[in-house]
């Protein structure tokens, strides 16, 4: 029997703001789609804890025994700078600046995304769409709301008509505006913009001459809004509603707002269950900003290459510091916070690898089962991280009793606990034992020294057939020799 039918859990619904029981709509079927990057710079740390707070999300999921299809696109058209409908487009401008094709930007920063998640040992999505090979399906979405009476084409470009949408669906419903206020707070262009109201968004933006990325439509030359592309690609995957769509919390408003509003319009239903919403990183209590140099990225915690850091840390090390912090709370980097994680991260492998030499009794003093309750538990109240690495704690405590001998364990309840801590510390939280890893280099540079050293004797002794095999078998695992003048070196 799948794990999720003996666990309840609970997730927090940004629409509602209330945690509520989970219920996916197929049961033993989960449909997530999260928000993912726009490729125009390298990515930074906040995007890395928004999508880590989602990989623990989707791991925690296929923990439970769900079948779970989670798609994060990648935004490669680039929208509008600034988030709004006027101005140019990001991947656009960083092309012109760099003297590059937009594809290639789009490319070299794609790269470093994936390069950057694959270092913090993130699991890949099941289908990550990009927002160019999608431009026949935003096409066919404008139309459709063209149809419903709520689009209107306006000098090319065709924009989302949010006044006569709100005479029968609420628009401001997941963040809790009103499209009153709304309009009373915004500046009146005195028939300067091509739009009905103020709030009303782009679905369809006409290309200007000198705009470089573009396509045909049939209101002329142009490229998709924002917002569209996440509603064409969540719902050609997941279907009109599915069961859990994330982002960061800036992009509840206006991305995630004109997303249901878009879904609405075209099939009248709402179209996501659970809306669920990461919140922000900070480093030394301020906002994190390339313009003011309160900034770092993710690759200098690796390098230690920052003068915010006094060295440098794993990306486990990094990891495990980020997941000290609820995905719902403001987590503030600094350098005094990172490296007192790596000392309890420390603490937590190193009980880990005395899990090993645990001796068995006949009876247990401990009790194993309430502990793995409470690591359940912590994970079915809206994937609380932080008490679950409590709750590994205390598994680290029973570590060290069990290991002096002050505390007992039978053989049946140290398979349980051994496989609780190793599936939420590895499986769930992601982390990877960074010594381990280590040691397992270190014994397969002394195999393969070993190797080149009988291939050396073969070739001594002429025996060529030896040589080649031990070459060709070592190839095949991956591992090229090289033979110079100072020996042979190898390369994975």
């Amino acid at each position: 029997m799948p794990l999720y039918k003996n666990q309840t859990l609970k997730i927090y619904n940004s629409l509602s703001s209330e945690k509520e029981l989970f219920k996916p709509i197929h049961e033993g079927n989960v449909g997530m789609y999260v928000c993912g990057p726009t490729v125009y710079s390298n990515v930074h740390l906040g995007n890395v804890r928004t999508f880590m707070s989602f990989d623990v999300i989707f791991r925690y999921l296929l923990h439970l025994g769900y079948k779970v299809r989670y798609v994060r696109n990648i935004t490669d058209v680039g929208h509008i700078v600034d988030d709004v409908d006027e101005g140019e487009d990001k991947i656009a401008k960083k092309a012109r600046l760099e003297q590059l094709e937009p594809m290639e930007v789009v490319q070299r920063y794609t790269v470093d995304f994936h390069e950057i998640l694959s270092e913090f040992n993130f699991l890949p999505p099941s289908i990550e769409p990009t927002a160019t090979g999608h431009i026949i399906e935003q096409i066919q979405i404008v139309q459709k709301i063209i149809d419903s009476g709520i689009g209107y084409e306006s000098n090319g470009s065709v924009y989302f008509d949010v006044v006569k949408f709100n005479e029968t669906n609420h628009y401001g419903q997941l963040s809790g505006r009103n499209i009153e206020d709304m309009l009373a707070n915004t500046r009146d262009t005195d028939g300067q913009s091509d739009k009905k109201n103020s709030q009303d968004f782009a679905l369809w933006k006409k290309a200007e001459p000198q705009h470089i990325m573009r396509w045909p439509s049939p209101w002329g030359d142009g490229f998709p809004g924002w917002h569209l592309e996440c509603t064409a690609m969540s719902t050609k995957y997941l279907g009109n509603q599915f069961d859990i769509h994330g982002g960061g919390m800036d992009l509840k408003f206006p991305h995630h707002e004109c997303e249901i509003a878009q879904n609405e319009a075209c099939t009248g239903k709402t179209p996501v269950n659970y809306w669920m919403h990461a919140n922000m990183l900070t480093l030394n209590g301020k906002k994190m900003a390339k313009s003011t140099g309160n900034n770092i990225l993710p690759r200098e915690i690796l390098t230690g290459d920052s003068p915010f850091l006094s060295k440098a840390f794993s990306p486990s090390v990094a990891r495990f510091f980020m997941l000290q912090a609820h995905y719902r709370s403001v987590l503030d980097f600094s350098d005094d916070a990172i490296v007192a994680a790596e000392k309890g991260y420390n603490r937590l492998m190193e009980a880990m690898g005395l899990l090993f030499e645990i001796k068995t009794a006949n009876q247990s003093t401990v009790d194993i089962a309430t502990w793995k309750q409470f690591c359940y538990d912590a994970m079915n109240d809206d994937f609380n991280s932080p008490i679950l690495i409590a709750q590994l704690f205390e598994g680290v405590r029973f570590i060290n009793i069990l290991n002096d001998g002050s505390a007992t364990i039978t053989a049946g309840d140290l398979e349980i606990f051994s496989a609780a801590m190793n599936a939420f510390v590895f499986d769930v939280l992601g982390l990877v034992n960074e010594k381990e890893t280590g040691n397992n280099t270190q014994k397969l540079e002394g195999v393969v020294h070993m190797l080149i050293g009988m291939r050396n004797d073969a070739r001594a002794n002429k025996d060529f057939a030896m040589s080649d095999q031990i070459r060709d078998q070592l190839i095949a695992l991956g591992i090229q020799l090289k033979d110079g003048k100072d020996g042979t070196t190898f390369s994975l």
